[in-house]
Protein backbone atom coordinates (compact mmCIF):
# COMPACT_ATOMS: atom_id res chain seq x y z
CA UNK A 1 0.00 0.00 0.00
CA UNK A 2 2.78 2.43 1.01
CA UNK A 3 4.86 1.45 -2.02
CA UNK A 4 1.90 2.03 -4.32
CA UNK A 5 1.29 5.45 -2.76
CA UNK A 6 4.94 6.42 -3.24
CA UNK A 7 4.73 5.40 -6.89
CA UNK A 8 1.57 7.42 -7.40
CA UNK A 9 3.17 10.52 -5.86
CA UNK A 10 6.37 10.00 -7.86
CA UNK A 11 4.46 9.54 -11.11
CA UNK A 12 2.30 12.54 -10.31
CA UNK A 13 5.34 14.76 -9.77
CA UNK A 14 7.01 13.41 -12.93
CA UNK A 15 3.83 14.08 -14.93
CA UNK A 16 3.64 17.59 -13.49
CA UNK A 17 7.26 18.32 -14.47
CA UNK A 18 6.87 16.79 -17.93
CA UNK A 19 3.76 18.86 -18.74
CA UNK A 20 5.07 22.01 -17.08
CA UNK A 21 3.81 24.39 -19.79
CA UNK A 22 0.23 23.12 -19.61
CA UNK A 23 0.39 22.94 -15.82
CA UNK A 24 1.45 26.59 -15.68
CA UNK A 25 -1.70 27.41 -17.65
CA UNK A 26 -3.71 25.29 -15.19
CA UNK A 27 -2.11 27.12 -12.26
CA UNK A 28 -2.94 30.48 -13.83
CA UNK A 29 -6.61 29.47 -14.24
CA UNK A 30 -6.78 28.27 -10.62
CA UNK A 31 -5.06 31.46 -9.40
CA UNK A 32 -7.71 33.52 -11.19
CA UNK A 33 -10.49 31.47 -9.61
CA UNK A 34 -8.96 31.61 -6.12
CA UNK A 35 -8.33 35.32 -6.43
CA UNK A 36 -11.87 36.13 -7.53
CA UNK A 37 -13.48 33.98 -4.84
CA UNK A 38 -11.11 35.38 -2.18
CA UNK A 39 -11.92 38.91 -3.31
CA UNK A 40 -15.58 38.09 -2.85
CA UNK A 41 -14.78 36.78 0.65
CA UNK A 42 -13.03 40.03 1.63
CA UNK A 43 -15.62 42.19 -0.13
CA UNK A 44 -18.38 40.49 1.84
CA UNK A 45 -16.53 41.17 5.12
CA UNK A 46 -15.90 44.80 4.13
CA UNK A 47 -19.52 45.33 3.06
CA UNK A 48 -20.73 44.03 6.43
CA UNK A 49 -18.50 46.57 8.21
CA UNK A 50 -19.73 49.37 5.95
CA UNK A 51 -23.39 48.43 6.38
CA UNK A 52 -22.92 48.09 10.14
CA UNK A 53 -21.43 51.59 10.30
CA UNK A 54 -24.32 53.00 8.27
CA UNK A 55 -26.83 51.26 10.53
CA UNK A 56 -25.12 52.76 13.58
CA UNK A 57 -25.86 56.22 12.21
CA UNK A 58 -29.54 55.42 11.68
CA UNK A 59 -31.78 55.63 14.71
CA UNK A 60 -35.35 56.39 15.62
CA UNK A 61 -36.22 59.29 17.93
CA UNK A 62 -39.26 59.38 20.20
CA UNK A 63 -40.30 62.87 21.36
CA UNK A 64 -42.37 63.17 24.54
CA UNK A 65 -45.00 65.72 25.46
CA UNK A 66 -44.05 68.74 27.54
CA UNK A 67 -45.81 67.64 30.73
CA UNK A 68 -44.44 64.08 30.86
CA UNK A 69 -42.26 63.50 33.93
CA UNK A 70 -38.74 62.14 33.55
CA UNK A 71 -39.66 59.07 35.61
CA UNK A 72 -42.33 58.03 33.10
CA UNK A 73 -39.94 58.52 30.20
CA UNK A 74 -37.38 56.31 31.93
CA UNK A 75 -40.09 53.67 32.41
CA UNK A 76 -40.74 53.76 28.66
CA UNK A 77 -37.00 53.48 28.06
CA UNK A 78 -36.86 50.41 30.29
CA UNK A 79 -39.76 48.77 28.42
CA UNK A 80 -38.24 49.51 25.01
CA UNK A 81 -34.78 48.25 26.05
CA UNK A 82 -36.31 44.85 26.85
CA UNK A 83 -37.34 44.33 23.22
CA UNK A 84 -35.05 41.80 21.46
CA UNK A 85 -35.08 44.00 18.34
CA UNK A 86 -33.51 46.94 20.22
CA UNK A 87 -29.75 47.32 20.38
CA UNK A 88 -29.63 50.33 22.71
CA UNK A 89 -31.75 53.24 23.94
CA UNK A 90 -30.47 56.66 24.95
CA UNK A 91 -32.46 59.11 27.08
CA UNK A 92 -32.00 62.78 26.14
CA UNK A 93 -33.46 65.21 28.65
CA UNK A 94 -34.73 68.68 27.73
CA UNK A 95 -31.58 70.19 29.24
CA UNK A 96 -29.28 67.83 27.32
CA UNK A 97 -31.10 68.60 24.07
CA UNK A 98 -30.71 72.35 24.66
CA UNK A 99 -27.02 71.99 25.52
CA UNK A 100 -26.36 69.92 22.38
CA UNK A 101 -28.19 72.48 20.20
CA UNK A 102 -26.22 75.38 21.64
CA UNK A 103 -22.92 73.53 21.16
CA UNK A 104 -23.79 72.77 17.56
CA UNK A 105 -24.90 76.30 16.62
CA UNK A 106 -22.81 78.43 18.97
CA UNK A 107 -21.04 80.09 16.03
CA UNK A 108 -24.29 81.04 14.27
CA UNK A 109 -25.41 84.42 15.72
CA UNK A 110 -28.80 84.37 13.99
CA UNK A 111 -29.82 81.00 15.43
CA UNK A 112 -28.52 81.89 18.90
CA UNK A 113 -30.45 85.18 18.83
CA UNK A 114 -33.62 83.32 17.81
CA UNK A 115 -33.13 80.92 20.71
CA UNK A 116 -32.82 83.82 23.16
CA UNK A 117 -36.01 85.32 21.74
CA UNK A 118 -37.88 82.10 22.48
CA UNK A 119 -36.86 82.35 26.11
CA UNK A 120 -37.86 78.97 27.55
CA UNK A 121 -36.30 75.68 26.55
CA UNK A 122 -38.22 74.67 23.38
CA UNK A 123 -36.78 71.17 23.13
CA UNK A 124 -38.73 68.11 24.30
CA UNK A 125 -37.24 65.17 26.11
CA UNK A 126 -36.63 62.19 23.83
CA UNK A 127 -35.38 58.65 23.43
CA UNK A 128 -32.92 57.73 20.67
CA UNK A 129 -33.45 54.09 19.72
CA UNK A 130 -31.10 51.94 17.66
CA UNK A 131 -32.33 48.60 16.38
CA UNK A 132 -30.36 45.38 15.91
CA UNK A 133 -31.20 45.49 12.19
CA UNK A 134 -32.80 48.00 9.85
CA UNK A 135 -35.81 45.71 9.41
CA UNK A 136 -36.61 45.94 13.17
CA UNK A 137 -37.60 49.62 13.23
CA UNK A 138 -41.12 48.97 12.01
CA UNK A 139 -41.72 46.47 14.84
CA UNK A 140 -40.37 48.96 17.39
CA UNK A 141 -42.62 51.70 15.99
CA UNK A 142 -45.58 49.34 16.35
CA UNK A 143 -44.68 48.71 19.99
CA UNK A 144 -44.51 52.45 20.70
CA UNK A 145 -47.99 53.00 19.26
CA UNK A 146 -49.45 51.90 22.59
CA UNK A 147 -47.86 54.88 24.37
CA UNK A 148 -49.72 57.30 22.11
CA UNK A 149 -52.91 56.11 23.77
CA UNK A 150 -51.41 56.92 27.17
CA UNK A 151 -50.87 60.50 25.99
CA UNK A 152 -47.11 60.34 26.57
CA UNK A 153 -45.60 60.59 23.09
CA UNK A 154 -45.75 63.69 20.94
CA UNK A 155 -44.04 62.26 17.87
CA UNK A 156 -42.00 59.34 16.53
CA UNK A 157 -39.87 60.21 13.52
CA UNK A 158 -39.99 56.69 12.05
CA UNK A 159 -42.19 57.71 9.10
CA UNK A 160 -39.68 60.43 8.14
CA UNK A 161 -36.71 58.08 8.29
CA UNK A 162 -38.49 55.03 6.88
CA UNK A 163 -37.29 55.59 3.25
CA UNK A 164 -33.64 55.69 4.43
CA UNK A 165 -34.09 52.66 6.69
CA UNK A 166 -35.83 50.70 3.94
CA UNK A 167 -33.03 51.56 1.51
CA UNK A 168 -30.40 50.28 3.96
CA UNK A 169 -32.39 47.07 4.47
CA UNK A 170 -32.74 46.61 0.70
CA UNK A 171 -29.03 47.27 0.11
CA UNK A 172 -28.02 44.82 2.84
CA UNK A 173 -30.22 42.06 1.42
CA UNK A 174 -29.03 42.70 -2.14
CA UNK A 175 -25.34 42.56 -1.18
CA UNK A 176 -25.75 39.33 0.78
CA UNK A 177 -27.85 37.67 -1.94
CA UNK A 178 -25.58 38.94 -4.72
CA UNK A 179 -22.49 37.68 -2.91
CA UNK A 180 -23.86 34.14 -2.64
CA UNK A 181 -24.95 34.05 -6.31
CA UNK A 182 -21.65 35.50 -7.54
CA UNK A 183 -19.65 33.07 -5.41
CA UNK A 184 -21.52 30.05 -6.81
CA UNK A 185 -21.17 31.36 -10.39
CA UNK A 186 -17.42 31.92 -9.98
CA UNK A 187 -16.92 28.45 -8.51
CA UNK A 188 -18.83 26.80 -11.39
CA UNK A 189 -16.98 28.80 -14.07
CA UNK A 190 -13.62 28.09 -12.44
CA UNK A 191 -14.42 24.37 -12.22
CA UNK A 192 -15.40 24.15 -15.90
CA UNK A 193 -12.36 26.10 -17.11
CA UNK A 194 -10.01 24.09 -14.90
CA UNK A 195 -11.50 20.79 -16.10
CA UNK A 196 -10.94 21.75 -19.73
CA UNK A 197 -7.38 22.89 -19.04
CA UNK A 198 -6.53 19.68 -17.17
CA UNK A 199 -8.09 17.58 -19.94
CA UNK A 200 -5.44 18.93 -22.31
CA UNK A 201 -2.70 17.79 -19.94
CA UNK A 202 -4.31 14.37 -19.51
CA UNK A 203 -4.73 13.92 -23.28
CA UNK A 204 -0.94 14.08 -23.65
CA UNK A 205 -0.71 11.01 -21.41
CA UNK A 206 -3.47 9.02 -23.13
CA UNK A 207 -1.05 6.42 -24.57
CA UNK A 208 0.60 5.92 -21.18
CA UNK A 209 -2.80 5.48 -19.54
CA UNK A 210 -3.88 2.96 -22.19
CA UNK A 211 -0.69 0.98 -21.58
CA UNK A 212 -1.35 0.91 -17.83
CA UNK A 213 -4.88 -0.33 -18.46
CA UNK A 214 -3.58 -3.11 -20.72
CA UNK A 215 -1.20 -4.38 -18.05
CA UNK A 216 -4.04 -4.47 -15.53
CA UNK A 217 -3.43 -1.28 -13.51
CA UNK A 218 -6.39 -0.34 -11.32
CA UNK A 219 -8.44 2.78 -11.93
CA UNK A 220 -7.15 4.17 -8.64
CA UNK A 221 -3.52 3.72 -9.72
CA UNK A 222 -4.26 5.40 -13.07
CA UNK A 223 -6.12 8.32 -11.53
CA UNK A 224 -3.72 8.79 -8.62
CA UNK A 225 -0.88 10.61 -10.45
CA UNK A 226 -3.34 13.06 -12.01
CA UNK A 227 -4.85 13.81 -8.60
CA UNK A 228 -1.33 14.40 -7.25
CA UNK A 229 -0.58 16.56 -10.26
CA UNK A 230 -3.74 18.55 -9.58
CA UNK A 231 -2.89 18.88 -5.87
CA UNK A 232 0.57 20.26 -6.72
CA UNK A 233 -0.94 22.79 -9.12
CA UNK A 234 -3.55 23.74 -6.51
CA UNK A 235 -0.98 24.28 -3.74
CA UNK A 236 1.23 26.43 -5.98
CA UNK A 237 -1.78 28.43 -7.18
CA UNK A 238 -2.99 28.97 -3.60
CA UNK A 239 0.40 30.20 -2.37
CA UNK A 240 0.85 32.56 -5.33
CA UNK A 241 -2.71 33.87 -4.84
CA UNK A 242 -2.09 34.38 -1.13
CA UNK A 243 1.07 36.42 -1.72
CA UNK A 244 -0.61 38.44 -4.48
CA UNK A 245 -3.59 39.10 -2.20
CA UNK A 246 -1.22 40.23 0.56
CA UNK A 247 0.51 42.71 -1.75
CA UNK A 248 -2.72 44.07 -3.28
CA UNK A 249 -4.52 44.45 0.07
CA UNK A 250 -1.52 46.37 1.44
CA UNK A 251 -1.27 48.57 -1.66
CA UNK A 252 -4.98 49.42 -1.73
CA UNK A 253 -5.34 49.99 2.03
CA UNK A 254 -4.60 53.74 2.03
CA UNK A 255 -6.76 54.37 -1.05
CA UNK A 256 -9.75 52.48 0.37
CA UNK A 257 -9.47 54.37 3.67
CA UNK A 258 -9.88 57.67 1.79
CA UNK A 259 -13.26 56.47 0.50
CA UNK A 260 -14.32 54.43 3.54
CA UNK A 261 -12.25 55.28 6.67
CA UNK A 262 -13.79 52.44 8.68
CA UNK A 263 -12.51 49.77 6.27
CA UNK A 264 -8.93 48.53 6.19
CA UNK A 265 -8.26 45.92 3.49
CA UNK A 266 -4.88 45.06 4.99
CA UNK A 267 -6.42 44.93 8.46
CA UNK A 268 -9.08 42.50 7.21
CA UNK A 269 -6.31 40.41 5.64
CA UNK A 270 -4.33 40.24 8.90
CA UNK A 271 -7.45 39.49 10.97
CA UNK A 272 -8.30 36.57 8.68
CA UNK A 273 -4.68 35.56 7.88
CA UNK A 274 -4.86 31.84 8.69
CA UNK A 275 -8.49 31.51 7.68
CA UNK A 276 -7.77 33.07 4.29
CA UNK A 277 -4.69 30.89 3.76
CA UNK A 278 -6.65 27.75 4.60
CA UNK A 279 -9.57 28.98 2.48
CA UNK A 280 -7.33 29.50 -0.55
CA UNK A 281 -5.55 26.16 -0.10
CA UNK A 282 -8.88 24.35 0.10
CA UNK A 283 -10.16 26.12 -3.02
CA UNK A 284 -6.93 25.55 -4.96
CA UNK A 285 -6.33 21.91 -4.05
CA UNK A 286 -10.01 21.01 -4.04
CA UNK A 287 -10.71 22.67 -7.39
CA UNK A 288 -7.67 21.07 -9.05
CA UNK A 289 -8.26 17.56 -7.67
CA UNK A 290 -11.98 17.57 -8.42
CA UNK A 291 -11.27 18.82 -11.94
CA UNK A 292 -8.60 16.14 -12.42
CA UNK A 293 -10.94 13.40 -11.21
CA UNK A 294 -13.76 14.54 -13.52
CA UNK A 295 -11.43 15.00 -16.48
CA UNK A 296 -9.92 11.50 -16.10
CA UNK A 297 -13.27 9.76 -15.70
CA UNK A 298 -15.15 11.55 -18.47
CA UNK A 299 -12.45 12.23 -21.04
CA UNK A 300 -10.43 9.01 -20.80
CA UNK A 301 -13.38 6.76 -19.82
CA UNK A 302 -11.52 5.30 -16.89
Amino acid sequence: MLTSLKRIIKNGWRSFSRNLGINIATIFVIITAIFLISFLFVFNAASKILISNIQKKVDMTVYFKENVAAEKILDVKSDVAKLPEVKDVEYVSKEDALTAFIEKHKNDPLIMESLREVGDNPFPASLNIRAQQAANYEQIAGFLAGYYQKDLIEKVDYSERKPVIDQIFSTTSSINRGGVILGIALAVIALLVTINTIRIAISNSSEEIETMRLVGASNRFIQGPFLVQGAIAGIIAALVSFLAFLAISYGLDAKIKVIAPSISTFGLFLQNFWLLLLFQLLIGVGLAMISSAIAVRKYLKV
